[in-house]
């Protein structure tokens, strides 16, 4: 029973151990690539998807991963992108962050950070792949690897602190990719071009925070109740990690 017992705390230490290192590692890989002018954003975004797919396996270390598994991710992934495709017409108002968040929610923070990276690259086959690809893949695969393990912690169970949630990662999302923006075009990078640059995205911001609260709202409820239907008819992934 020891012997069970401690290969699973060792895999549940390496897989938190790499959440933390995603958390913080990435960023600030993100910041020296643009502050270098590197356009090989094309093997960042591949770099970035392998840092995900990382604890994404460990997770299945004590099973045989199943096809299955990875194809519920695919298929999120491709409603949260295709959502983002659907309202391009309006700026910044698209379900996708809401999708990554339902997801992060049902099968865990891993899948929430692949859901989100994946989305991310696929759906900027429609809008042009460049240097914010990277950046968007971190931002998306952060809101639901933060879903995910605030869901683990036993928050995000009304939906009141969803909404909240929702409704904040609109605006963390927004700051975040203001950092590329400052790093990448700001020249002389002073603190009243950094508080203009976030003073000028706080519409969009605010649409983007919006648009999560209203399609978490609508969506969360009937759709993780249909996931989890999923999940325990076909012994998907758990996010008990």
């Amino acid at each position: 029973m020891l012997n069970q017992v401690e290969p699973k705390n060792k895999g549940s230490r390496i897989i938190h151990i790499l959440r933390w290192a995603i958390m913080f590692t990435v960023p600030c890989a993100l910041i020296l690539s643009t502050l270098q002018g590197d356009k090989n954003y094309g093997l960042l975004s591949v770099i970035l998807i392998i840092l995900a797919m990382a604890p994404f396996f460990l997770s299945f270390e004590r099973r045989r991963p199943e096809a299955r598994e990875l194809v519920v991710i695919a298929v999120m992934a491709g409603i949260a992108a295709l959502g983002r495709v659907a309202f391009a017409p309006i700026p910044h108002f698209k379900p996708t962050s809401a999708v990554v968040i339902i997801t992060a929610l049902t099968f865990g923070p891993e899948a929430g950070f692949l859901t989100g990276a994946v989305a991310a690259i696929t759906s900027n086959l429609f809008f042009g792949q460049g240097p914010w690809t990277p950046w968007q893949m971190f931002c998306w695969g952060m809101i639901g690897l933060v879903a995910g393990m605030l869901r683990n912690a036993g928050w995000l169970k009304s939906r009141l602190s969803l909404a909240v949630f929702g409704f904040a990662t609109g605006f963390g999302f927004g700051w975040v990719m203001n950092i590329w923006y400052i790093v990448g075009f700001i020249k002389p990078i002073t603190y009243q071009a950094i508080i203009a640059a976030y003073i000028s995205s706080f519409w969009f911001d605010f649409t983007h925070a919006l648009s999560t609260l209203i399609f978490l709202v609508i969506l969360a409820k009937p759709w993780i109740k249909k996931l989890e239907r999923i999940k325990i008819k076909f012994g998907l992934m758990n996010n008990e990690q």
